[in-house]
Parts: structure tokens; C-alpha cells; sequence
């Protein structure tokens, strides 16, 4: 029996893979675990379609992520923070903060995970932060420090 692999099976094949393999090894345990489906026509022209719509649904985000760049990469956010003594800053600005003070001022949900910040920002004056929007879209802002 030929069988379309759903996922990966060791010492038979990777996902999409079209394999043969016996009735038996199909039916009771290829077949019961959803770990493939037999190789009929229909079940391959579904396939298609569906790897058709993943591969539709992949370009929508990533465009929306290209937009979304855009319309980061061109406005900035402006933070405050207390200083100390002789102007130096007291504190810092965490991811967590950038992500509230962009959803409050350029009305973006942007997740905090999504901010690559190895460190928090300790100081005054203007820092590019990158945001990781899609594994291929990277957006730069601009984020004002000032003291309060």
C-alpha cells in the first residue's frame, strides 16, 4: 500500500513523502496514529489544495508583516524616565515598557517578545530598537529617551 505521510517517521520517511509500506503496517499503525493517509487521488488533489492555501495564507503574512515594517519604521515613540544625580538616568526602559508606550502612542499591539532587546535602555537620547515581525521582516524604531 502507498501511503502520503503526514509527519516525519523514523526509518520511513519525512512529511509529504509518498512511501510504500505494507497493509498491515498501514493499518495499524501509519493509518490509527494519523501519521499518514492512503495514496489515492483524491487524498493527493486534497493535499495539493492544502498545501496551495498554506502556501496563500504564508505570502498574506508576510505582506502584512512588510506593512506593518513600514508604517513602524517611519514614526517613533518618545519614553520618559526619572534622572538622578549629575543627569544620569534612574532606572531603565524594559521591552515590556516600549510595548505599552507603542500601543498607547501609535496604537500598534506589538507583542513584548517580539522587541529584540538584549538589554534594557539606561540612557538618554535616541535608540534603534529592532522588532522581529516575521522570520524575514525586521523593523527598526526609534525610541526617544528622556528624562522626566
Amino acid at each position: 500500500m502507498e501511503v502520503v505521510l503526514l509527519e516525519d517517521v523514523k526509518a520511513l520517511g519525512k512529511k509529504g513523502q509518498i512511501v510504500k509500506v505494507n497493509d498491515g503496517y498501514a493499518r495499524n499503525f501509519i493509518l490509527p496514529k494519523k501519521l499518514g493517509i492512503e495514496a489515492t487521488t483524491k487524498n493527493l488533489n486534497d493535499l495539493k489544495l492544502q498545501k496551495a492555501n498554506e502556501a496563500r495564507i504564508a505570502a498574506e503574512q508576510l505582506e502584512a508583516a512588510k506593512e506593518l515594517a513600514k508604517k513602524i519604521e517611519e514614526s517613533s515613540i518618545t519614553v520618559t524616565i526619572r534622572a538622578g544625580e549629575g543627569g544620569r538616568a534612574f532606572g531603565s526602559v524594559s521591552g515590556k515598557e516600549i510595548a505599552q508606550v507603542i500601543s498607547s502612542q501609535l496604537g500598534l499591539d506589538i507583542d513584548k517578545k517580539k522587541l529584540v532587546l538584549p538589554e534594557p535602555l539606561k540612557t538618554f537620547g535616541t535608540h534603534e530598537v529592532p522588532i522581529k515581525l516575521h522570520k524575514d521582516v525586521t523593523a527598526k524604531l526609534d525610541v526617544k529617551v528622556l528624562e522626566s
